[in-house]
């Protein structure tokens, strides 16, 4: 029973000084430093990993914008007789690859 009395008066003059709530305090501040440093780091990372992915992106947008421009750049006109032999309105002229011994049409039969 002594043991208990002491430990609690031990108890109730540590809470009550200066110095013991001055340490817990201070542990505290230096806690919470520590764990604002570290926010910091991961702050300026997360800063330059934006400017890396800014710069990737706007060099992706770059190369899509001249692509498209390649795409659509005055594109090879398509002959009305190629266009009709595609759809079927008119037989394919031959290309120059047939075989002299190749006399068949070379326009495929498609039925449906």
């Amino acid at each position: 029973m002594e043991w208990g009395n002491r430990a609690a008066s031990i108890a109730v003059k540590a809470a009550n000084s200066n110095a013991v709530v001055n340490v817990v305090l201070g542990a505290s501040c230096v806690a919470l430093i520590m764990r604002s440093m570290k926010q910091q780091r991961d702050i300026e990372a997360l800063e330059a990993e934006k400017e890396s992915l800014l710069k990737t992106n706007k060099a992706l947008k770059k190369t899509m914008w001249d692509w498209k421009q390649q795409l659509f750049a005055d594109p090879q006109p398509v002959p009305l007789a190629r266009i009709k032999a595609i759809y079927g309105e008119a037989p394919l002229p031959p290309t120059g690859n047939a075989e002299k011994g190749d006399s068949k049409s070379s326009a495929p039969k498609f039925m449906v």
